[in-house]
Formats: C-alpha cells, sequence, structure tokens
C-alpha cells in the first residue's frame, strides 16, 4: 500500500509538471525503482504511465502542426517512428545491471539539457546551420534517444530544430509534441510486448498522472513560469544526485 501510494504521488506530480515545464519522467523512473522494479522495467513502466498525457497533448495540438522549414511534418514521422523503435529494442536488449550504471548519466544529460537546451539552441544557431538531409538524420538519432530514455529529447528536439528553421518555440511546439508522442508510442508497444510493463504500478501511476496534468494546467496560470521552472531544475537535479549516489 505504501508503494502504491508513493507510485499515484510521483505520478501526480509528474503530469503536473508536464502540463507546466516537463521534466515528468524524473519522477516517475525513480519511484518505480524505488517500488522495487528494476531499472529497464521501471523505465518501460514509467514510458507507459505518461504517455496518455502525450496523446492528449497531441489531439490538443492537431489543428496547428507543421513542418520544420523545410522538412515537411510527413518526412520527419516515419523517421521518429523508426528511430524510436530502434531506442526501445536497444533498452529491451540492455541488461537492468548495464542500465542502472548507465541511468546517472543519462539523467544527467536530460538535466543539462532542460536546464540550458533552449539556451544552447541560440548560442550554436549563430555558428552552425544545417540542410534538411542532416536534420533528418538528427531527428532519427534524438528519437532513438527518446525510445530508449526520452528525458528532455522534446527540447533537444528543438534545439536541433533551431539550427534549420527561424521558427519560434512556440511554434515549434505542435510538431515537437506529436514527434515525441510518435517516438514514445512505438517504444511503448515494443515494452508491452515484451512484458516488461508491470501493469498494477503503472496503472495507479497513470490515473494519477492524468489528474495531475488537469491540476497543473488550472495552477499553472496562476504562478510565475519561472519559479515553476527552478522548482522543476532543483528537484531533477536532487535525482540526479540520488542515482550516482545509488550507482557508487
Amino acid at each position: 500500500m505504501i508503494h502504491f501510494l508513493l507510485l499515484m504521488g510521483a505520478g501526480f506530480l509528474a503530469g503536473a509538471m508536464n502540463a507546466v515545464a516537463g521534466g515528468g519522467s524524473f519522477v516517475t523512473l525513480p519511484a518505480l525503482v524505488l517500488a522495487g522494479l528494476p531499472s529497464v522495467s521501471a523505465n518501460a513502466s514509467s514510458a507507459v504511465a505518461l504517455f496518455p498525457a502525450s496523446l492528449a497533448s497531441t489531439w490538443a495540438y492537431r489543428r496547428d502542426l507543421s513542418g520544420i522549414g523545410s522538412v515537411s511534418l510527413r518526412a520527419l514521422l516515419p523517421v521518429s517512428l523508426a528511430g524510436g523503435t530502434l531506442g526501445a529494442l536497444l533498452l529491451l536488449a540492455t541488461p537492468s545491471e548495464r542500465f542502472d550504471e548507465i541511468l546517472p548519466w543519462l539523467l544527467l544529460l536530460a538535466l543539462l539539457t532542460f536546464a540550458f537546451g533552449q539556451r544552447m539552441g541560440t548560442a550554436l544557431r549563430r555558428r552552425i546551420a544545417i540542410g534538411p538531409a542532416m536534420l533528418l538524420i538528427v531527428q532519427f538519432l534524438l528519437a532513438v534517444y527518446g525510445g530508449y530514455f526520452g528525458g528532455a529529447v522534446g527540447i533537444m528536439m528543438m534545439a536541433a530544430w533551431s539550427l534549420l528553421s527561424t521558427a519560434d518555440v512556440q511554434a515549434m511546439n505542435p510538431a515537437k509534441t506529436v514527434l515525441v508522442a510518435a517516438a514514445n508510442a512505438v517504444a511503448v508497444l515494443c515494452f508491452i510486448a515484451a512484458r516488461e510493463v508491470w501493469w498494477k504500478e503503472t496503472l495507479a501511476m497513470l490515473i494519477a498522472a492524468a489528474v495531475g496534468g488537469y491540476a497543473g494546467a488550472r495552477i499553472a496560470r496562476r504562478l510565475d513560469p519561472r519559479r515553476i521552472r527552478q522548482g522543476v531544475i532543483l528537484l531533477t537535479a536532487a535525482m540526479t544526485l540520488a542515482f550516482f549516489l545509488r550507482a557508487a
């Protein structure tokens, strides 16, 4: 019962975080590991628990979808699906003991991207420009990462896209949402087929995340976005440090 209360609380918090600023997987994954799931199963179950929320966001953006610069969404979508599938298969092929060693570094990469990704994208844009073919290659690699782990992958995508397109973050957000959801969708199907999802824990977290997402969307209107982002960064930094200490 204590584990299920922990998972529901983590799911609620993750749903609220994703509705406000992102970073929900920084809460769901550690909570599932703390509840006793092997790390690979915890990562798979976390992806399934948060997937319905990404579907809801995709539906909300359905009328605003467009490509990135000269690269159409029709070209980006199959690349994202292929990358997400490969990433999920790589995760399933990774022993939990090895993933335990990799996980703190993945969390650190996601934390740094979450904290500095947008500014890095702007800074790189002044020095680097990429063409449509290179963007598709980068998109495939990011989708592989998304299927394998996925932390802050949406921010990584928009940072990469900014090297090609002059569109602002708000204009890129619908495409980011649908492509992250696409990579997650095929990954989730792979995890379910491989029976890596712990359904009791996942469903408890999934329901709580849906409630948290609704609550977070309402609360966000009354709070300073910068304060929210700072709070999320502090929380994710604490989780990252905890996993480094756990691996030591």
